[in-house]
């Protein structure tokens, strides 16, 4: 399950190998050990110049996913589950993240941990935006996650 990792920062928010461990074990509490992630963090010009271009909202954001292939309602097929798959690119805003950190009283690595298993759930399918169903069901997954991780408050 490699994860790639990039930072786009020239200050040093966080331990770059603890993002990749924690991104490795979101991956396994996910069920998506087998996949390949790429995990790009960037600053808030960054990531309002690619929310604008993508998303066509003007503003920073915390998480952006961009995934390989759309997903579909069909399972996956069975010999294709052995075979290791780029699920696509995650892109986080540190400063944003380190906002909303503080905002939630939590550290920065927590912060980053949820908008990681947030990003990867998009990924998979999972889409919040999509309807109040949608939502819960995304946000039943995270919750999993987070006890998996025992990121829970």
């Amino acid at each position: 399950m490699p994860v790639v990792l990039s930072s786009r920062l020239r200050r040093r928010w966080i331990s770059l190998s603890g993002v990749h461990s924690l991104a490795e074990n979101i991956l396994k509490a996910a069920g998506a050990s087998r996949s390949d992630l790429s995990l790009l963090l960037v600053g808030d010009r960054a990531m309002r110049r690619l929310n604008r271009r993508y998303r066509r909202k003007d503003r920073t954001t915390d998480v952006l996913a961009f995934p390989v292939r759309k997903h579909s309602a069909r399972p996956v097929p069975r010999a294709s589950r052995l075979v290791p798959a780029l699920l696509g690119d995650i892109v986080i805003s540190l400063p944003q993240a380190e906002r909303q950190a503080k905002r939630a009283g939590h550290t920065l690595e927590r912060e980053v941990a949820v908008l990681i298993a947030h990003g990867l759930l998009h990924l998979m399918g999972y889409d919040h935006e999509r309807s109040a169903r949608e939502a819960r069901r995304m946000s039943l997954r995270e919750r999993a996650i987070a006890r998996a991780l025992r990121l829970h408050a």
